[in-house]
Parts: C-alpha cells; sequence; structure tokens
C-alpha cells in the first residue's frame, strides 16, 4: 500500500469526525454516553437490591417507587405526567421481573429526556434510585461518590494527605495539631498555623470539602503550601509529601486511678482492635486491674473487628453473633477461635442511645454471658448488616443483607414499620429521664422478644440493648453553653489565646499535664474578655427574661445574668478542655473532659461492687447449658 493510499481514506475519517464535531453531534455522542451511564446504574441498583436484601422485595414495588423519584424534582412542574410513560397513578402488578422494570424505566427516561431537554438526567436518575431505597429498611442507602469515597476512608482507617486536623475559623484554614509523625508534624506545622494559600492560590474562604479536595491525595504526591504563624512577620512556605495517614479510633486510654484503666472507642474500622490491643497493653503497663470500656456515641462500623475485640474477653469456642437472612451466603456463626487475653479483668460498658451495631454486639455478648456490667442508657437499636457494592459512576449502594442475634438469640433491631422518619425520630420520643424510659419499654416487650443470660437474668430484644445499670444524662447542658458552642466561640477564643500567649502557656504547662488538671484556672481578665466575645456575637442579658428560660431571637440569645453566672462552670471547663487539646492533643481533651463534666463516667466507677456480685451471682447459677439459640428473623416492615 502506497502512503498516498493510506493517508486517503484517514484524512476522511479525520474530515468526517471534525464535520460532525462542528455540527454538534459530538455533544450528541457525549450525551448518550451518559444515558448509558445512568441506565446502567439504574439496573445495577436494582439488581443488587433483588439479589442481596434480607427482605424479599417485589420488582413493581421497587420500579413505582423509582418512578415517583424520577419525577419528584423535575424541572418542568407544570408537565402533565398523566397517561405518559412518567404516570405514577397507573400502577402496573405485571412489571415483576427485571427485564421489564428497566424497559419501562427506560422508556420513561427517553420520554423525560424528550420533553424537558433541559433536565439533568443525572441527578434525576439518583432521585429514581433514593426512590427505591426509601421502601426499603432505613440502612439500605445510596452512597454519593465524593461520600462513598469519605465512608470507605472513614471505616480503612486511613487517608492519604498531609496529616492535620484544621478547623475553619474567620474564612482561613487553621491547625488545630498537627497528626503524630505525619508529614505536617515532621516538618514542623504546629497548632495555630494558618494556611493561606495552597499550590500558589489562595485557600482563604475555602470550605471543608474544598479544604479535604486539596490537602489529601496521593501518597508521594507534593503540594505546596503558605503558612502565616502567629508573632512571625513573613509567610513560611513547605513542600509537603503527602502519606497515608492513620485515623485513630481510640479517643483516649489512661488510667482514671492506680489501678481502673479507661478506654473509649468512637467507631469499629480496619485498625480499631489492633490500637485496641497497643492500649490495653499500655494500660496493663500502668497497671491497670479493671476496665472501663467506653462505647457512647459508637455507630458502629465493621462487625468483624467489634467481634474481635469482644472476644478478648471470653474463652474460645465462644458464641459472640449470629447472622440471619433469606440468602445463606449471609448466615454466619461468629466463635472465638482462641482464649481472649482478658477474660478474667473485670469489666464495665458504658453504653448509650448513640451506641449502635458493632457497639451493641459487644456489649450484648458482655451482657448475655454475664460477662461484665452494662451501664448507661438504652442503646439504638440496630441489628441489620449491611454490605457495600460499587456502581459504574463510582458511587455505590449499602445493602442490608442480613440481621445479627447475640447469643442468646435476640434480635437487638428495633422495629421500622412505620418508615424512616419515624425511625429516625424514636431516639427522641424516649423518655428523657432514662429510668422511666427503661421501665417503658420493659412495659412494652412482648413475651417473645425476652430472652435469659446465662445464669438465668431477664433480658430484651427488640429494642437496642437496656443497661443492667441505668445512669441518666449528665446535667451540664445549658443554653449559654449550646450558644457558645453553635457559633464556635469556644475553639475561636482558645485559638486566639494562644495566638498571644502560646508560647508562655507551653512553657509554663507542656510538661506539667497532672497539674494543669488540678491547677489550671482561668482568670477573670480571660473570662470578662470570653464574656465580651460572647456578647459581641449575639448574647444578650436580660434581667426581664426568666431564669431557666432563655430567649432565642433570630441569631441572638437572650439570657438572665443568673443563668450566665450559674453555668459559668461549663463554659470554663470548656476552655480548658480545648486549651488542652491545643497544648497535647485529642485524647488529653478528653482527660480534662471527663474530669470536669463526666457524671456518667464518675457514676460508672462507684458500680465495682456490683461487677463483683454479679460474678458471685453467675457462679452460684449452676447453669452450664447456655447456648447460641438459632431464632427466626420476625419481618419488621
Amino acid at each position: 500500500m502506497t502512503f498516498k493510499r493510506f493517508l486517503a481514506p484517514n484524512l476522511i475519517v479525520i474530515l468526517i469526525l471534525s464535520i460532525a464535531w462542528y455540527l454538534g453531534y459530538e455533544r450528541v455522542f457525549k450525551e448518550e454516553r451518559t444515558d448509558q451511564v445512568n441506565l446502567q446504574k439504574y439496573i445495577q441498583v436494582q439488581r443488587v437490591i433483588l439479589d442481596n436484601h434480607f427482605n424479599e422485595i417485589a420488582v413493581s414495588d421497587l420500579y413505582y417507587s423509582s418512578l415517583k423519584g424520577f419525577v419528584r424534582n423535575m424541572e418542568n412542574k407544570e408537565f402533565d405526567l398523566k397517561d405518559t410513560p412518567l404516570d405514577t397513578t397507573q400502577a402496573d402488578q405485571t412489571i415483576d421481573n427485571l427485564r421489564l422494570s428497566v424497559q419501562h424505566f427506560e422508556r420513561a427516561y427517553r420520554f423525560l429526556a424528550s420533553v424537558s431537554p433541559e433536565e439533568d438526567l443525572a441527578a434525576r436518575t439518583d432521585d429514581a434510585v433514593l426512590g427505591m431505597f426509601s421502601i426499603l429498611d432505613p440502612h439500605s442507602n445510596y452512597l454519593e461518590p465524593e461520600r462513598s469515597e469519605r465512608e470507605q476512608e472513614q471505616f480503612s482507617g486511613k487517608f492519604q494527605g498531609i496529616g492535620v486536623q484544621f478547623d475553619i475559623l474567620q474564612d482561613t484554614i487553621t491547625v488545630i495539631s498537627a497528626i503524630s509523625n505525619g508529614p505536617s508534624d515532621k516538618l514542623g506545622i504546629q497548632s495555630g498555623d494558618r494556611i493561606v494559600e495552597i499550590d500558589g492560590k489562595t485557600s482563604v474562604g475555602f470550605t471543608q470539602t474544598q479544604v479535604l479536595r486539596t490537602l489529601r491525595g496521593e501518597k508521594g504526591s507534593i503540594v505546596e503550601v503558605t503558612i502565616v504563624r502567629p508573632k512571625v512577620a513573613t509567610p513560611i512556605k513547605f513542600s509537603i509529601e503527602r502519606d497515608d495517614i492513620p485515623l485513630y479510633t481510640i479517643d483516649a486510654s489512661y488510667m482514671l486511678e492506680n489501678q481502673t484503666g479507661y478506654l473509649k472507642i468512637n467507631n469499629f474500622a480496619s485498625t480499631t482492635y489492633d490500637e485496641f490491643m497497643e492500649a490495653m497493653i499500655s494500660l496493663e503497663e500502668q497497671g491497670m486491674e479493671k476496665l472501663v470500656l467506653d462505647l457512647r456515641n459508637n455507630p458502629g462500623g465493621y462487625l468483624i473487628q467489634a467481634f474481635r475485640i469482644v472476644g478478648e474477653f471470653f474463652p474460645a469456642n465462644t458464641p459472640i453473633v449470629r447472622t440471619e437472612s433469606r440468602h445463606a451466603r449471609f448466615v454466619s456463626d461468629y466463635q472465638t477461635q482462641r482464649m481472649g487475653v482478658y477474660t478474667e479483668l473485670p469489666l464495665i460498658v458504658l453504653v448509650d442511645e448513640g451506641s449502635a451495631s458493632g457497639s451493641e454486639i459487644v456489649a450484648g455478648a458482655i451482657q448475655d454471658f454475664d460477662r461484665g456490667l452494662i451501664a448507661g442508657r438504652r442503646t439504638y437499636g440496630k441489628g441489620l448488616v449491611q454490605v457495600e457494592y460499587s456502581l459504574v459512576d463510582e458511587s455505590s449502594v449499602r445493602i442490608t443483607t442480613s440481621k445479627y442475634l447475640t447469643p442468646s438469640g435476640r434480635l437487638i433491631q428495633k422495629p421500622f414499620f412505620e418508615g424512616r422518619e419515624s425511625y429516625a425520630y424514636e431516639l427522641y420520643q424516649r423518655e428523657t429521664d432514662a429510668i422511666t424510659d427503661a421501665q417503658s419499654f420493659v412495659q412494652n416487650v412482648p413475651d417473645s422478644l425476652k430472652y435469659k443470660t446465662k445464669s438465668g437474668r431477664e433480658i430484651y430484644g427488640g429494642g437496642g440493648i437496656l443497661p443492667d445499670h441505668i445512669l441518666q444524662r449528665d446535667t451540664t447542658r445549658s443554653f449559654v453553653f449550646g450558644f457558645m458552642r453553635q457559633k464556635n466561640l469556644n475553639t475561636n477564643f482558645i485559638r486566639s489565646y494562644m495566638d498571644r500567649y502560646g508560647d508562655e502557656v507551653r512553657a509554663e504547662w507542656g510538661d506539667r499535664f497532672d497539674e494543669y488538671i488540678t491547677d489550671f484556672k482561668w482568670s477573670e481578665a480571660r473570662v470578662a474578655e470570653f464574656k465580651n466575645k460572647m456578647t459581641d456575637a449575639g448574647l444578650i442579658f436580660s434581667d426581664t427574661v426568666a431564669v431557666n428560660n432563655p430567649v432565642v431571637v433570630g441569631d441572638s440569645l437572650y439570657v438572665n445574668p443568673i443563668d450566665f453566672e450559674r453555668d459559668r462552670w461549663i463554659l470554663e471547663g470548656s476552655l480548658k478542655a480545648e486549651l488542652s487539646r491545643q497544648l497535647w492533643d485529642t485524647q488529653r481533651y478528653f482527660e480534662v473532659f471527663n474530669e470536669i463534666f463526666d457524671v456518667t463516667l464518675k457514676d460508672a466507677v462507684t458500680l465495682w461492687n456490683e461487677v463483683e456480685d454479679l460474678k458471685v451471682y453467675v457462679e452460684n447459677s449452676g447453669k452450664s447449658d447456655f447456648e447460641l439459640k438459632a431464632s427466626p428473623i420476625r419481618n419488621q416492615n
């Protein structure tokens, strides 16, 4: 073939493509690719639900729920949908398989594209997906690409970036602390530094999302940041190589007193068990002979991590949790494989209404076997297990595949048949008084949800874990405190304070944490200064406002001066805790905060006699035939 013969056909192809682009066909090709992605995504979601959800779902219900979602946010609100492919009122029960459902949805999709060209069809497809999830359980969810990536990071236990904890203060990225041994820490970036430029462009005015997008990145990549440091006249430029940054799930582990260790887990990620064991070894070296395990406000996470942790408190071959589903592949029995390290360690587990899923697995096994004392308030009641599936556009869906049962056969999941909104607000409908809530719950538990612990004590399913010892909510809340937190005044004040006095404060307290807890006090001048900051932000003192009845008007809070003086210790304590975070780290923050405010923890450490009584009761119960009981799933929706 001659060069001319080779070139001529290719020139013709290039010419045709150029003309097509000029006439707008390139845009048509792009739109068709977008349509293919949207339709493929719809198919994927529906197939995943039908093949994996723990309850059997009718295809027709999925289709019509998706169609209602698809048209809910249409740009053209005036368009008459009746007798069109978008008509949601003509339910056709013959749509009973995936093929028919997809055919009908594609027809509706194409019709909307033709009659309303301005529609964002990717957004409408997302609405259709959300429509399908509206008829599922509350924990099956659609995750948009960015949210999916963020949650993957949360549970993987690490991300890649420069390694700083930050906040947006007065439109500027302000470093709260550099993560220990991370890239920024190694370069000397410190608390109080303001990041004003990223890669040569201003970062002033950035949102939290923009900060994450620009500072996080692939390991080994370089980001240039310019920092303004208090009391340093010239901005400082840093070239930071991004690296793996661990996300710690142990908020605090320290000795409450000579023999009692305290360990707080904020969620169960891929690294939690390793963190737990490292913390426990450290506590043992400090003389720990009993443990308070704090799972308050721990929403769960990886089931296997919760299972491994609770397994350290039991002998080999102890059943911990069972998952049940209509799909055999999601049915599993989890039991310990070896002797746990801490089978004889006296144990108190703290829980509350924010403790869910993995936290309830831990608390449920401990309670079922009378292994320790569960103290606090009734837990959330999430006994559903999710599996995440990726979609064609990098989004994902999280599908509930099974329910879990505690060793006694308890179903912890609270009812959700009244819909997602009612389910979400159930926490707010509980009695404020924890004892009254417990009594009301027990009075309404049917016999089918009553179970026995190893020693024969009665326990209950169907609404979370009811603690063995009820502890009331902390009473340190106040309107003045809430106003301070809402306006972020505590962080701003401490940041300003550290800008002015940071060197002196570090020199005085930096290596004297124990003395800081007992001896640090705010001067009257600093309290007055903070009070002025609050009034500048909209706190208004008025003798005409009744004590204990503050009034909110717009962005302002009207309070009686008596209220402020009564709650002053709360404000000072919060500022002291925040100062400890910026002087040291998050663990020190919790040590200070717990010492000042945590009434529940202080009450819990008075219960060791009950722990011993429980142990004696178990030893005398004569129960030796306690086994995992398979219980049929109770359909609750």
